[in-house]
């Protein structure tokens, strides 16, 4: 209780401090620039957490992730798999969906800085507002899209969503398969308890687009399932079920 106490108290100090200085900076019409205030603050945010939370990363494989101009894709069964990867990475941005503009000043500071809302019930504006994910990707940033779409209950692969692998091909931007393990006992799903202990996030090497047309969005969503899946499998033992992403229509 001691340790949520703490968490929240730091999350709450953050969110004023960082978010209120990323909302003044959208107000001031401040440039988005690599090490610039948006991207300092997000970074400053998310260790703030962190450490309020008693939480270590740990990464493996960051050479795959720090191009930027990447679409990085993973899986996502917690709260703390934002705090963590927005912790490691200041120039990434999040693809998010639509509910998380709601929050008091986080979904005002996450649209200031360049994040995007996603409505997932709304295909036609989901692809919409895809397209401004591809105008940060040419603008240098690293986009992170958690493709199963929400937050899981476990770690086998759920299937993914195709919406990340249309906007990799029509931004002509590499897909780095990314596994998030470790933030589930820090605050699962439905709960708002609070433990300590270790990330580990995985970033695979990249997967090329170049060449690929929308016809090839099955294939690629495959394939970055699979290495997921497989480094899930032989990492930490965990089987996913089989995924033809053929069966769905979204």
């Amino acid at each position: 209780m001691i340790r949520t106490l703490f968490a929240i108290f730091m999350a709450i100090v953050a969110t004023v401090l960082c978010a209120g200085s990323v909302i003044v900076a959208g107000l001031l019409r401040l440039r988005d620039r690599e090490g610039g205030v948006y991207d300092t603050m997000q970074q400053t945010w998310a260790r703030l957490i962190i450490w309020g939370s008693g939480v270590k990363v740990v990464l493996h494989g960051l050479q795959h992730a720090t191009s930027g101009k990447q679409i990085i894709v993973g899986n996502h069964v917690s709260w703390f798999d934002v705090f963590s990867l927005a912790a490691a990475l200041p120039r990434c941005r999040f693809v998010a969906k639509q509910e998380v503009r709601k929050i008091p000043l986080i979904g005002r500071a996450a649209g200031a800085a360049g994040h995007v809302y996603i409505e997932r019930e709304n295909r036609k504006a989901a692809f919409e507002q895809y397209k401004a994910a591809a105008d940060r990707i040419h603008a240098g940033a690293q986009v992170v899209v958690f493709a199963e779409g929400t937050r899981g209950h476990d770690y086998p692969l759920r299937p993914f969503k195709k919406g990340p692998f249309v906007l990799a091909v029509s931004a002509g931007a590499p897909v780095v398969p990314m596994l998030i393990y470790g933030t589930i006992p820090m605050m699962p799903k439905g709960s708002f308890r609070v433990r300590g202990g270790t990330t580990h996030i995985h970033f695979l090497p990249p997967i090329d687009t170049t060449g690929l047309t929308y016809e090839d969005r099955d294939q690629l969503a495959f394939q970055t399932y699979r290495v997921i899946a497989d480094l899930l499998k032989s990492e930490y033992g965990v089987d996913s079920p089989e995924w033809d992403p053929r069966s769905r229509k979204d």
